[in-house]
Formats: structure tokens, C-alpha cells, sequence
């Protein structure tokens, strides 16, 4: 431990703020006790254009749970910033984030609020229902708002199963965001954010399948993703000569939140663009 943070408090492990009893929410705590670790607006200039910029994420459901698949490509303005980020974040047991924005602000929020679930859990021995945790994200959305207005936007895309669901085989959910914190739940069954978005949607549009299996689901998304990239050139495709794939956690009800296996997902992304080959025209 950092003897700083005993400083000034002799014979103490801990400054008196970790033993003050006060609210289950770990980022208002963290507001209180050390907001210098909270995710900040730096005070120099408009720095947007320098930043790294994560593209496209996919959620859509299928016949017992729900899914997110995101592409590995971030930009920097007109240059490749990296080409296998991932941007897939399973948050809890039943629940994952994929994020498409500013990467850097993005990744720390993410990471943030995976330890806010947990630490809610932890103090009222119970998880957060499903909307508790998608309401808990927009929360921390709006304390991002002054962020987004200086071009530093995150823009998640929340993916659950809600185990107390009448019907366990429709209780995938797929909730989205605006810059300001607004959630909406998304009933058609299938959503996109990013900068490919709207070719992703176009694509699930057609192909996607409320009845469908947890295999097909994952063929529909890669599917979506490969049309984003073909049209969206901040998208990246399935990467054959570097071995980079698109990245895919599935949740359902019997195994929760779980990251399909590199070689599953490459496998998949492979027959794509064997498919493709042989119909170039899509």
C-alpha cells in the first residue's frame, strides 16, 4: 500500500473515509475519498482528433441469450491507431459492455463500472437487477457529458441476461446510449454502435433471427461485421495474414457471460471470408 494514503493518520491501515458508512455506489465513494482517480477531462486543448477512437460493436439476440461482437480496429484521425484492441468487457456474470468512442476515457469507465457492480454486490449481498445495471452505466455516462461536448464521446453498448425473466428463452436484453446518459432498450432484437454502425445494421436487418442458435447468432454477427468493414474504413475486418479476428462474448442462462475462445471465433471468421470469396458481390 501507498504509505501516502496512511499519512496523517498514525496507527491507522486506512483513512477514516473507508470506514464511514455511506452509499452501496462504489464510483460515489471513489468521488469522495480519491477523486483524482475518477476518469477526468484533461484542461489542455481539444486534443479529440489525437485520441484513439474504438469503431464498430454488435449486440443482437438469439433463442436463450444475447450477444456482443466488436472488431479490433482503432483509428487516430486518418491512421490505424491500433489492430487488435479489444473493446468487449464481460462486467459481470450476466452482463458485458462493448465500446465504440474515445478508447482511452472509454476503457477506464468500463473498467470502473465492472468494479461498481462488484462492489454493490459485495456491500448488499445481492446483484443489481438487470435495469439497475444498465441504469448505473448512464449514470456514469452524464459525468462524462462535459467530456463528449469537447468531442471525447463514449458510446457503450450494454448486453444482459435477466435471470428473473418470465421466459428464459427471450430474456437476452440490449440496452443503448446517448452522449447525455439517456438509455433506451432496444425490441427489435439487434443494435450497432460505431462508426460502421450503419452497415452493421443494415446487414443484421436481414439477417438477423430471433430463433436462431447461439452458432448462427455468432455467423450473423461476424456477417455484420465483415459488411462494416468492407464500406466503413475505420472498421477492421477478420485480419487472415495477422491471425486478428473479431472478439465475441455470448450470455446465457446456463453459462453466463463467457468470451467464445480465440479459435472458435476465427474459425467462424474464416468461413466468412471463405463465403465471400466465392460471392464477392456480397
Amino acid at each position: 500500500m501507498d504509505s501516502s494514503s496512511t499519512r496523517g493518520h498514525p496507527g491507522q491501515a486506512l483513512p477514516p473515509a473507508y470506514f464511514t458508512p455511506g452509499s452501496a455506489s462504489f464510483t460515489e465513494f471513489l468521488r469522495d475519498a480519491a477523486p483524482e482517480l475518477m476518469p477526468q477531462l484533461s484542461d489542455n486543448a481539444d486534443v479529440s482528433a489525437e485520441a484513439p477512437h474504438g469503431t464498430t460493436i454488435v449486440a443482437l439476440t438469439f433463442r436463450g441469450g444475447v450477444l456482443l461482437a466488436g472488431d479490433r480496429r482503432s483509428t487516430m484521425g486518418n491512421l490505424i491507431a491500433q489492430r487488435d484492441m479489444d473493446k468487449l468487457y464481460v462486467t459481470d456474470d450476466y452482463s458485458a459492455v462493448g465500446i465504440a468512442g474515445t478508447a482511452g476515457i472509454a476503457l477506464e469507465m468500463v473498467r470502473l463500472y465492472a468494479v461498481e457492480l462488484e462492489h454493490y454486490e459485495k456491500i448488499e449481498g445481492v446483484s443489481l437487477s438487470l435495469d439497475g445495471k444498465a441504469n448505473k452505466l448512464a449514470t456514469m455516462l452524464r459525468g462524462n457529458l462535459e467530456g463528449a461536448l469537447a468531442g471525447l464521446a463514449v458510446m457503450p453498448l450494454f448486453a444482459g441476461y435477466d435471470t428473473s425473466a418470465e421466459d428464459p428463452e427471450r430474456a437476452g436484453r440490449i440496452v443503448t446510449y446517448d452522449i447525455t446518459g439517456g438509455r433506451y432498450d432496444e425490441s427489435a432484437g439487434y443494435h450497432a454502435v460505431g462508426s460502421g454502425s450503419v452497415f452493421a445494421k443494415s446487414a443484421l436487418k436481414k439477417r438477423h433471427d430471433p430463433e436462431a442458435d447461439i452458432d448462427s447468432a455468432v455467423r450473423n454477427a461476424l456477417e455484420s461485421l465483415y459488411d462494416a468493414a468492407d464500406d466503413d474504413s475505420a472498421t477492421g475486418g477478420p485480419d487472415v495474414a495477422r491471425r486478428i479476428y473479431p472478439t465475441v462474448v455470448t450470455i446465457t442462462g446456463a453459462e453466463g457471460a463467457v468470451r467464445l475462445s480465440e479459435e472458435r471465433t476465427a474459425a467462424v471468421a474464416e468461413e466468412v471470408v471463405a463465403g465471400r470469396k466465392q460471392n464477392p458481390g456480397g
